[in-house]
């Protein structure tokens, strides 16, 4: 509290002693060094202060830096730091700048620090795992369809004609600061570097209605990227439109989470969310001022809402969901969970120094659902937005999450996710120091994304067997935004099947055995071994995109990080600066730019990180 009272103090003289300049030029001086570990403390440190000034006084200044370096147009400027620049100012004037929250902050702000490591926590569980679970039998009927799409990021604004290769982090829309001719202009149906035109998702549906699916899982995302140019009326009438044309464009049930976005709306009250015709109109019930942060589970618990869809549900919490989806011949128990409680961006989690391990209750929700399932001879799917193995993913919770997939392996059949807008899988281990086939337990089903933003539009469509609810094969569907046909009629058509791409590379695999953790384990040995394989694999991850070479160290990286669905486990080095690129005409060399690997839209990170960037190169 001393240390905290005298940067106080220091910077209110400083502010009284200074022109408002002086700073402005003391945060930059600040932001210079903050690629360090040691230098981002620092600069938190100065931010403490202003943070203590209030609200307004914080966004306001650092939204001066922002355009003062020209890291962005002054409306994404102003837009993202007036959003969530007082999350910021909250958390700083709630923990120590010394101590491990501070640490993991300025790992999800700008990359400085690795991230500490994992705080000891034994899952409780209500029961041991039997001793002799129960065996599924499959092979016995035929496979059911299921398709399994993501990250739509539907943009209502979008305007075909309008620049597509603007200086905006996103595109295709009438931004009043840009002015003059078209060079590039943005498609009726979509193009690369922008979100999707609601034109593209009818498109979509229409598609996945002519699969006949049983059912589908989307698993999040529905806002698109323009966050800072978007308000809580818009952004709630876009989901709620999308919910619309779920119902009206597909006849079967549709399971779906909860993506990130709505984490970075304007106030901190303005979250919502659609999960087939129930809309989360503010998730902060109860903590109106911390709707992402820390709540008990058994407050969480007693948030209950009842989910509709076209087949019986059960209850749910307002980010939790559980189905029992079943007719005449299928049960099942579908565990929806909400991952913005283990995402690293979610500036709402670090505002304390206490170590909480289960925000919201997640956890303890997903061992209730499980231990029923298992006691009730159910096999469970888990779906959530953010895969637990992700970059992007706490440690400390994907830890404890794993050890939840480990006790209940045999009641586990699949887990599906979103985020990364790319085709990838991650497998879990109960020996993640002997990784082999036979310690491989759990497969993490990763989809690419709707919005063409960096890549063609995708969904997958699984084979599911109807016993056992293994995946027996998944097939990508794309379409090729680069057939002259596409801007009048998008073709859907399947781009590869997993089982035959990387059965035949494991000396073939059994027509009746399902693409389990094990197969995946052996593509991966497959992928060690021969690199034409792999580089196969590298291009299908992201359809139609921007491929950059992946060899040496990008290769091993990308093995490890598919034998980590424990982010701990995961190959995932801190890294300072981690630049995306501006659309202007110095800096341009893809035509667009790229948010990262991130999908959440431009933030705080990218803002900090871009800003590192300008002043590395006014120094140089």
């Amino acid at each position: 509290m001393l240390i905290r009272a005298l940067l106080q103090l220091t910077l209110l003289c400083s502010l009284c002693l200074t022109a408002y300049g002086g700073i402005v030029d003391e945060i930059i001086d600040a932001i210079k060094h903050a690629a360090t570990c040691t230098g981002c403390h620092t600069l938190l440190g100065l931010l403490s202060g202003l943070a203590y000034l209030g609200d307004s006084t914080f966004s306001t200044t650092l939204a001066t830096v922002c355009k003062k370096l020209h890291a962005q147009d002054a409306d994404v400027c102003d837009g993202v730091l007036s959003q969530q620049g007082p999350i910021l100012a909250h958390d700083l004037r709630a923990i120590s700048l010394f101590g491990q929250t501070s640490t993991k902050l300025c790992n999800a702000l700008v990359g400085g620090c690795e991230n500490p490591a994992v705080n000891e926590y034994r899952v409780p569980f209500p029961k041991p795992a039997p001793a002799h679970p129960r065996v599924f039998t499959s092979g016995r009927r035929l496979p059911i369809k299921v398709v399994h799409f993501s990250d739509v990021h539907i943009d209502r604004s979008y305007t075909t004609g309008s620049e597509a290769n603007c200086t905006k982090p996103i595109c295709c829309r009438r931004f009043p600061d840009q002015t003059g001719p078209v060079h590039v202009a943005a498609g009726p149906l979509g193009s690369t570097g922008c979100d999707a035109p609601t034109s593209l998702v009818q498109s979509m549906l229409l598609a996945i209605a002519g699969e006949s699916p049983k059912f589908s899982i989307f698993t999040g995302d529905v806002v698109e990227a323009a966050l800072w140019d978007i308000n809580k009326a818009e952004a709630i009438s876009g989901l709620e439109e999308f919910n619309k044309e779920l119902s009206s464009a597909l006849r079967s049930p549709v399971f779906s989470v909860i993506g990130n976005h709505q984490q970075l709306s304007k106030k901190h009250d303005e979250g919502s969310e659609l999960s087939m015709g129930l809309r989360y109109p503010e998730l902060g019930v109860g903590e109106r001022h911390r709707p992402y942060g820390r709540r008990s589970s058994q407050k969480a618990l007693r948030e209950l809402r009842v989910c509709r869809t076209r087949n019986k549900l059960e209850v749910m919490n307002p980010s939790l969901c559980t189905a029992n989806f079943h007719d005449k011949t299928l049960f099942a128990r579908i565990v929806s969970l909400n991952t913005i409680y283990w995402y690293k961006l979610n500036f709402w989690l670090f505002d304390t120094n206490a170590a909480q391990p289960d925000p919201n209750g997640v956890l303890s929700f997903a061992v209730q659902q499980l231990q029923e399932a298992e006691d009730a001879g159910q096999r469970a799917w888990i779906i959530g937005h953010m895969p637990p193995g992700s970059g992007d993913a706490l440690y400390d919770q994907s830890n404890y999450f794993d050890q939840i997939v480990q006790r209940y392996k045999n009641t586990v059949s699949g887990q599906f996710y979103g985020h990364s807008h790319q085709d990838e899988f991650a497998i879990a281990y109960e020996d993640y120091k002997k990784q082999t086939a036979e310690t491989a337990d759990s497969i993490a089903w990763i989809v690419p994304s709707l919005t063409p933003r960096q890549s063609y539009p995708a969904f997958r469509v699984y084979d599911v067997d109807p016993d056992t609810y293994e995946v027996m094969d998944s097939r990508t569907l794309i379409s090729d935004m680069s057939d002259p046909d596409f801007q009048v009629f998008p073709v859907w058509k399947q781009e590869y099947s997993a089982r035959s791409t990387y059965g035949p590379a494991i000396g073939g695999w059994p027509p009746h055995q399902p693409l389990s953790p094990a197969f995946w384990h052996k593509v991966t040995q497959a992928f060690e071994k021969d690199d034409t394989l792999f580089q196969k694999y590298h291009k299908l991850k992201t359809p139609g995109g921007k491929i950059t070479p992946c060899e040496g160290d990008c290769k091993k990286e990308t093995i490890c990080n598919m034998r980590a669905m424990r982010a701990e486990n995961g190959c995932h080095p801190a890294k300072p600066g981690f630049n995306f690129e501006r659309r202007d005409d110095d800096n341009s060399t893809s035509g667009h730019s790229h948010l990262d690997n991130h999908c959440e839209g431009i933030g705080l990170s990218h803002i900090f990180v871009q800003m590192i960037t300008e002043t590395q190169k006014i120094s140089t």
